[in-house]
């Protein structure tokens, strides 16, 4: 990775943006504090909200610190078939005693707006999730000394990036919570994803930019794998979720290691588009008649949600997690920071030993 950007935070420890309220300002400066790069996610956020937390997050650290945003997404979702997943979600909308959200509230997350912010207020570094940006974008933020990060899911995807003049690409493995960052939601290709190892070794051979690893990571050696794979550093999002300074609710941390959730899947239910998280009742009844129309179903759902977490209803929401999130410690931010970075060393001794071996 360049030089000037791993400068910027000692240890090859990413602390994933989590939209929907988890990657608070807290949680983004214990992990800069302590030698990581935290994140702010600027997704389903206002562009002034996002602006406002960007301010808290500066008084709470002189340390680098990056920001996410999500790309506008193209108008091709079958509204017959939203309209029918709509009327599905009636009797969840009588169970939870709210309305259903409005499918048009807007599918470009105010893209243009937070751009300008950021243009206005550079911040370090700025990643995007759901596509790429123009290369009149990454040449702006440039001008500005601001690093540019873009995900991908597939080599091809990779090289996209690498055309755009972004830094570096997020290499982000099947493993991974939440939401996954293809270019383009093609329901064909639905389980279709790559597991992290072999994702970053073709990443490797396809482009000469430097590689961040997402996907399942929770432990010093798992970074050590991805490193030795041919990444530069590691992107966690699901072992910072259960962290004290995390927004998450706490049905949602306490899920995490909650025996009843035995296992994640990727899933269309609660947004439209596949985001991995821990199964439970809403993705099993809805999930397989859930079409591909993101955000329309994100902004559906919406207030079924956030009922659902508001009873502590856990069989409601949207448990975002990758696949390890069995292995979740429930640590100060920059304390687990610590603790991964002494992981990492360990493995990397244990390595080099094992190579002395005769």
């Amino acid at each position: 990775m360049s030089s000037a950007l791993t400068d910027l935070f000692p240890y090859p420890i990413v602390q994933a943006p989590m939209a929907g309220g988890v990657s608070v300002p807290a949680l983004a400066a214990a992990v800069s504090e302590a030698g990581g790069l935290g994140f702010l996610a600027g997704g389903y956020k206002t562009a002034d909200g996002m602006y406002q937390e960007i301010k808290q997050l500066r008084s709470l650290t002189s340390r680098p610190f990056g920001v996410n945003l999500f790309l506008p997404q193209p108008e091709y979702a079958d509204q017959g078939a939203v309209e029918i997943y709509t009327h599905q979600l009636a009797g969840e909308a009588a169970w939870y005693e709210t309305e259903l959200g409005d499918p048009d509230s807007g599918r470009d997350d105010g893209y243009d707006a937070k751009l300008a912010v950021l243009l206005d207020n550079p911040v370090p570094v700025v990643s995007f999730h759901f596509g790429v940006p123009s290369r009149d974008v990454v040449d702006s933020l440039h001008r500005l000394g601001t690093f540019v990060l873009v995900t991908a899911t597939t080599a091809e995807e990779a090289l996209a990036v690498e055309r755009s003049g972004a830094d570096v690409v997020i290499a982000q493995g099947v493993e991974a919570g939440g939401h996954q960052g293809t270019h383009r939601d093609t329901p064909e290709n639905d389980g279709a994803g790559i597991g992290l190892l072999s994702l970053v070794a073709q990443v490797r051979e396809t482009v000469s930019v430097p590689i961040v690893a997402a996907g399942g990571i929770m432990r010093g050696g798992q970074i050590a794998a991805v490193l030795a794979a041919g990444a530069s550093a590691a992107q966690l999002g699901t072992a910072f979720l259960a962290t004290a300074e995390s927004g998450a609710n706490a049905v949602h941390k306490q899920a995490l290691t909650n025996p009843l959730f035995t296992r994640t899947e990727l899933t269309r239910a609660f947004s439209g588009r596949p985001a991995r998280g821990l199964v439970n009742r809403f993705m099993r009844e809805h999930g397989p008649y859930a079409p591909a129309a993101y955000p329309q179903l994100h902004h559906i759902t919406a207030p079924l949600r956030k009922k659902a977490a508001a009873s502590g209803d856990a069989q409601g929401m949207a448990l975002w997690a990758g696949q390890g999130h069995r292995m979740a410690r429930e640590l100060p931010a920059g304390q687990l920071v610590e603790v991964l970075a002494a992981e990492l060393d360990a493995a990397r001794t244990a390595v080099s030993g094992q190579g002395d071996l005769r």
